[in-house]
């Protein structure tokens, strides 16, 4: 196999350039690419590429027994369809549960009060909680009967 790889390089040379990087240009603090990679996958779990591709309206709307319209947020019976606003609400909510993980890991660092340390210790466990259980009720929404 490394036979059929070196095969061009009989024919071809690599040249010998002495490229310097420019002054200009450093790597991103880590909290910069904390913060692309954080909002990249708000963006792709929320279904930017399915939004960009079908064009789904931001929310549905239905017609009650009286024959008035009125809006709905989430596309019910449908697990590969979505609203937008369905999507980056489920987006926040799992953004938010990997916020609390992120909570959780950072009260055990040394140096923090006890009052500090609890403090973020509750709020990192109710972000876990509430984004658990509201992704319950959204499941429940869109498929009726799922989880019961």
């Amino acid at each position: 196999m490394e036979a059929i790889y070196s095969l061009p390089f009989f024919v071809l040379e690599v040249p010998h350039l002495r490229l310097k990087k420019p002054a200009f240009i450093k790597a991103p603090s880590a909290m910069v690419t904390f913060g692309l990679i954080l909002a990249s996958y708000f963006l792709v779990t929320g279904g930017i590429i399915y939004d960009v591709i079908v064009e789904p309206p931001s929310i549905g709307s239905t017609t009650d027994e009286f024959g008035h319209s009125k809006p709905v947020a989430f596309m019910q019976y449908r697990v590969n369809g979505q609203y937008i606003m369905e999507g980056l609400v489920s987006s926040f909510l799992f953004v938010l549960g990997g916020a609390g993980f992120i909570i959780l890991e950072r009260s055990n660092i040394s140096g923090l009060t006890r009052f500090n340390r609890i403090m973020l210790f509750s709020f990192g466990f109710f972000c876990i909680i509430v984004s658990f259980f509201a992704c319950r009720v959204f499941m429940s929404i869109k498929l009726p009967g799922y989880l019961r």
